[in-house]
């Protein structure tokens, strides 16, 4: 049974990088067994669990997911700013003192 679809296939780009690490034993052992039952040798097992693992990772730092109820509370904020107050003035005014913009 082939449960892992290798999704480098869809680069077009030649495989010229490498990647060396030192793992524990009963690291390697299950990465080994895993792609086994996966039907695809280590490295393409590796690859694919490194790279879906990337892409979440970016993926997890680019977007934000809210709620409808805070969408919708964002949007009103948008809407209807609420007056500024005294810290959020002072801190604008340091702001403006520390920083030149150009």
């Amino acid at each position: 049974m082939n449960a892992v679809q290798d999704i480098s296939t869809e680069i077009d780009e030649r495989a010229s990088e490498r990647m060396n690490f030192r793992m524990k034993p009963r690291v390697k052992k299950a990465i080994q067994r895993a792609a086994a039952l996966s039907g695809v040798d280590d490295s393409v097992f590796a690859v694919n669990a490194l790279y879906n693992a990337a892409l979440t990772t970016i993926s997890t730092h680019e977007h934000t997911r809210v709620t409808a109820r805070d969408f919708a509370a964002i949007l009103d904020a948008l809407d209807n700013p609420p007056e500024p107050t005294e810290a959020m003035i002072k801190a604008v005014e340091g702001y403006k003192r520390r920083v030149t913009s150009r």
